[in-house]
């Protein structure tokens, strides 16, 4: 529950003023309180100590059981998109769409209380637009929220009267002087916030030393000149100022089809926002993520970003989004890395991983599949997609079909291959046959030495078989309590064979296949892994885990040490080299970003 049974005692909270320390009770009651109002609203006149009240409650709850807030959004400049995005990320979804989020805060088992200060504060764009104005965050967003009957929320509303239709809702009064003036420099004008930017050797702008205050501010200043939009397309048309700017408020300019943009920036900026209006206060990583993407939408922004996106310890080399792509593996053996993926139609093609340009179809494809295959496939070869590969060679691998089998692709040439593949199609198949815990749920390969194909079953085992030499039977290891949901594997130059495995529990874990499995997960979270790879690097074995909120976590197996890679979309396979090039397939396609191995785990 997110509440306990005894009201904490506000003596245990960090201090209060005097004036403070009754509406601070009033909120410590309401917030421990389950059964009472689900909805309060912190009222009261500019700078009377609002958002310090809800910060209060906040800082109180951390590490103390029996009261947990389980998101805080700030909602000053925020539109509903931006809103859904940040509490999202903060329930652990990762950035939804506002329909999205009702949707999993609906289906969400627990029982939430959310902070929203300076919801009068909301809105961004141009004034005229529903987006400029917060009563639009609460009619499409925060009603609809509050309508949920297992969420609370405390809302700083200040003076308006906004939710106050709410009969039922808990009030607090804020007294204090509410001394008047502009919040900050939101009324200053353009040419007043210009001015205070300082500019380079060669009189451009230079947006990495100017006020914070300036650049969150000054856009929305410029919506408000009189230039026939001079200044704010000298703005949007100003790659430092895409980067140093206020991503909330770009979010919501872009938004209006009236205002035109230089190149496919809307397109670029609408793919990176979700990510972008995080708080990414590194320059570098805000470079890397909008050249992600907008690298093969609009070239001049790319050519521009790549610089400064390049200092950072990931960036984009390229990206295919003409044609979705689906079960991408590294083949091995292969002086040229080649990439096998499979299209829409379900035919399986090569690309080159460098540049990721097209080598064509391969030899076999899934629509040449012999007869034995479709024989175990149990339908037509036509109808084979691929959720998975394990490539053997460039011409020969084993697929895991959504229809949850494993399939041998093999060329007539290559009886050796065919007999093989089949041998492991056939024993998982009458294993499943006998057994629903031997039910295939996740295929993997892995081995820049030699080649291995790495089953996961229901049952939480995972079988490891050399696509290299014959097996009759795998090296198989129950390492998880739930289903197998993606599996990968590395040899090292030592010898060793590591297997990484994640269960529908949200765990992570390492198996070396000549030992037991390590005890404890690698990693265990609330969420599920969508997808492994690993390689041995440079820097020694490095793991990729994708998760279902739209992280992706790099490990450094040997010293624990891990990285997040904020991507844009959410994973759905990834392919890792030895050199340190991760390739990403999602719903738009293939992208590869280059893993800068010397200082990928510096701090």
């Amino acid at each position: 529950m997110t509440v306990g049974t005894v009201t904490p005692d506000i003596t245990s909270w960090p201090p209060l003023d005097d004036d403070k320390r009754a509406p601070g009770q009033q909120l410590l009651d309401w917030a421990a309180d389950g059964d009472g109002p689900r909805l309060c609203l912190v009222r009261g006149a500019e700078s009377s100590g609002k958002s310090a009240l809800l910060a209060w409650l906040l800082a109180g709850t951390v590490g103390r059981p029996g009261l947990t807030v389980h998101a805080t959004v700030p909602s000053e400049g925020l539109t509903t998109d931006s809103f859904a995005w940040e509490l999202g990320r903060q329930l652990g979804y990762g950035p939804l769409s506002p329909s999205r989020l009702l949707d999993q805060v609906g289906a969400d088992e627990r029982p939430l209380l959310l902070l929203v200060p300076d919801l009068h504060r909301a809105g961004a764009g141009p004034a005229d637009l529903p987006s400029a104005a917060p009563e639009t965050l609460v009619a499409e967003l925060l009603e609809p929220l509050l309508a949920i009957p297992h969420l609370r929320a405390a809302v700083e509303v200040g003076t308006s009267g906004l939710l106050a239709t709410d009969d039922d809702a808990e009030v607090v009064e804020v007294a204090g002087l509410g001394e008047g003036g502009s919040h900050g420099t939101g009324q200053d004008s353009y040419a007043e916030l210009v001015a205070a930017v300082p500019r380079t050797a060669d009189g451009r702008p230079d947006w990495s030393r100017a006020p914070d205050a300036v650049r969150r501010r000054i856009l929305d200043s410029s919506l408000r000149t009189d230039d026939q939009g001079a200044a704010v397309h000298g703005l949007l048309a100003d790659p430092g100022f895409l980067v140093h700017g206020s991503a909330t408020a770009l979010t919501a300019t872009l938004a209006d089809q009236r205002i035109p943009v230089p190149g496919r920036l809307r397109e670029v900026w609408r793919r990176a926002a979700p990510e972008l209006t995080a708080y990414h206060t590194d320059s570098a990583e805000r470079a890397a993520l909008l050249h992600a993407a907008a690298v093969d939408t609009d070239p001049d922004l790319t050519e521009y970003l790549r610089p400064l996106a390049g200092q950072h310890w990931w960036s984009t080399v390229w990206a295919r989004r003409d044609v979705p792509v689906s079960a991408p593996a590294l083949v091995p053996g292969e002086e040229e890395r080649k990439l096998l993926a499979s299209d829409p139609t379900g035919r399986l093609r090569t690309y080159d991983v460098r540049s990721g340009a097209s080598l064509g179809a391969s030899d076999g494809s899934a629509a040449e599949l012999g007869a034995s295959t479709v024989s175990l496939a149990v339908h037509a070869a036509a109808s084979v997609r691929p959720r998975s590969t394990a490539p053997r060679d460039a011409r020969s691998a084993l697929l895991f079909d959504r229809s949850d089998a494993l399939l041998p692709l093999v060329t007539e040439d290559d009886p050796t291959a065919a007999f093989a593949l089949e041998r492991i199609a056939e024993h998982h198949g009458s294993a499943a046959l006998g057994e629903e815990e031997s039910l295939v749920t996740a295929l993997g390969s892995g081995g820049t030495r030699r080649p291995y194909a790495i089953v996961g079953d229901r049952g939480g085992t995972v079988h490891v078989w050399s696509l290299g030499e014959y097996q009759d039977v795998p090296r198989s290891c129950r390492v998880h309590e739930q289903p197998v949901t993606a599996v990968t594997c590395v040899d090292t130059a030592d010898g060793l064979t590591l297997t990484f495995s994640a269960g529908a529990d949200g765990s992570v874990r390492l198996w070396e296949i000549s030992a037991e499995p390590m005890p404890v997960p690698v990693q265990q979270r609330g969420y599920r892994a969508t997808a492994l790879a690993a390689a041995d690097t440079s820097a020694g074995p490095v793991l990729a885990v994708a998760w279902s909120d739209g992280e992706v976590h790099l490990w450094h197996v040997f010293s624990g040490r891990v990285r997040v890679l904020p991507w844009l979309r959410g994973c759905d396979a990834l392919a890792l080299t030895p050199d340190g090039l991760l390739v990403i397939a999602d719903p738009e396609g293939l992208s590869a970003v280059r893993l800068r191995l010397d200082v990928l785990w510096e701090q």
